[in-house]
């Protein structure tokens, strides 16, 4: 008769995740504001969309930044062990094993991918799925910890979902969603970087070479200031060309007049409690800045949709 050693037998793990714990591998925030400029996107677009494929659009692109997101945790849960702003993510809590996470969201980017491809259309649904492997396997596996630039060409990602869900709405591409692609595309530096300077310990004790960690933080503030100055410009072109109306113009110029101000400050003030409260005001007002300006698009469809009803 065989002794069985009971100690040697590995029993299977019993998963301790809640449905909380999987919403927070999506990146809820993020996921918000990718479900936000999407809507732009998609309400801009010169063509009536049926409502069941608008919302279809929508959620297969919010799955997909959720997707983007649960395998960016599964693959940077050594690093955000390491850094205070990650430290209570589901995995560095032990309540989601890295296996689980990326399981889930090669899941959720296999269905959102298919699902706005079979029912919506293919030129949607392979920008879609360009968008996932960009955020996930580009930026995440590559850029991220090779090089300063990361957030400049990463960035590239989270400028997308409005150019996503145009081709939805229309099949093709055009000046509009390219615009709303720039706006963001540009945006994201002064925001990250604005972050990055006040949790520049967190990346550098992670090892992540985000700007102020490898090029200093006033060599960062230039950088800030630049891009700000680009953004800017770019925001405000739309006008003037005429794709966009002047109640986006006036805006974009307050706007634009507030971050430029804010981003002169950041560069100026560069050390002590001024440099920190700089920095967390050009990034608070930041989200503040590319919201307004993606509502007043929208509100301006609004408007246009209601106006001939109201005369009548």
């Amino acid at each position: 008769m065989s002794v069985v050693d009971h100690n040697a037998i590995e029993l299977p793990r019993i998963s301790e995740a809640e449905v909380g714990d999987y919403i927070a591998l999506l990146k809820p925030r993020v996921m918000s504001l990718v479900i936000f400029t999407a809507l732009v996107g998609l309400m801009i677009a010169p063509v009536h969309v049926h409502p069941v494929l608008a919302f279809t659009s929508i959620l297969c692109i919010a799955v997909g930044a959720g997707a983007s997101g649960a395998l960016n945790m599964a693959y940077e849960n050594d690093v955000d062990a390491l850094m205070t702003r990650t430290a209570n993510r589901p995995i560095p809590r032990g309540r989601i094993t890295p296996t689980e996470a990326a399981a889930f969201g090669i899941t959720l980017a296999f269905f959102s991918v298919m699902t706005l491809g079979i029912l919506v259309n293919w030129v949607a649904g392979a920008l879609l799925a360009f968008t996932i492997f960009f955020y996930a396997v580009v930026y995440t596996m590559w850029l991220k910890r090779w090089t300063a630039q990361n957030i400049v060409i990463g960035g590239a990602a989270g400028a997308l979902p409005p150019v996503v869900a145009w081709a939805a709405a229309t099949g093709t591409l055009s000046v509009e969603p390219i615009l709303l692609f720039l706006i963001i595309f540009f945006w994201t530096p002064p925001h990250f970087w604005a972050l990055a300077l006040f949790r520049s310990d967190d990346y550098a004790r992670a090892g992540i070479p985000m700007l102020p960690v490898v090029a200093g933080p006033d060599a960062t503030r230039l950088q800030i200031l630049l891009y700000t100055i680009v953004l800017v410009a770019v925001a405000l072109a739309p006008w003037p060309l005429g794709y966009f109306d002047a109640i986006y113009g006036v805006t974009s110029l307050v706007l634009g007049a507030g971050m430029l101000w804010l981003a002169i400050e950041v560069y100026r003030r560069r050390e002590g409690v001024a440099a920190n409260r700089a920095t967390r005001r050009l990034f608070a007002f930041s989200i503040l800045y590319l919201f307004a300006l993606f509502a007043v698009l929208l509100a301006e469809v609004v408007v246009r949709a209601i106006a001939p009803v109201l005369i009548g």
